[in-house]
């Protein structure tokens, strides 16, 4: 029999605390799940989706990327999930996100993310939107650009 590392994990269920023993290979993300399921919309509250969509751009601008073809391989570091290049054209690009949980998440955070990336990129007013899609365990993140309106 191989020897297992465990961890104790503790979670909030039904106002009370549970102890559960979980391997530690399924729950390499959980301190940030705690950080972005539980705390950041109890600290934001009914502002959340517009807080974290002007996080997301100031992200961007403390990891600025050369190109967005380095958005993948960022998403995939910071725990994001898996971002996928669907469509680009001159005025719209869109991404699919494959996160590592979707139920009861905001995606703001990644979508402002992208569309500071996409403007300082490229010099236009750029901004996004996300669809998620439960059942399809998927986000679909569509950047517009305005291309009359040099940033």
């Amino acid at each position: 029999m191989f020897l297992q590392t465990f961890l104790i994990v503790f979670y909030y269920s039904e106002s009370r605390f549970i102890m559960a023993a979980s391997d530690t290979n399924s729950n390499e993300h959980f301190g940030y799940e705690v950080i972005r399921d539980y705390l950041l919309p109890e600290i934001l509250g009914p502002h959340e989706t517009e807080i974290l969509y002007w996080a997301g751009k100031s992200i961007a601008r403390k990891f600025p990327l050369y190109s967005m073809e380095e958005a993948p391989d960022f998403f995939s570091s910071a725990s994001f999930g898996e971002l996928t290049l669907e469509k680009a054209s001159k005025d719209e690009t869109i991404y699919t996100l494959i996160p590592s949980k979707i139920e009861n998440r905001c995606f703001k955070l990644e979508a402002g993310f992208l569309a500071q990336q996409k403007q300082k990129l490229d010099g236009f007013l750029t901004e996004a939107h996300e669809e998620v899609f439960q059942k399809k365990n998927l986000v679909r993140i569509t950047l517009k650009t305005d291309l009359r309106e040099r940033v």
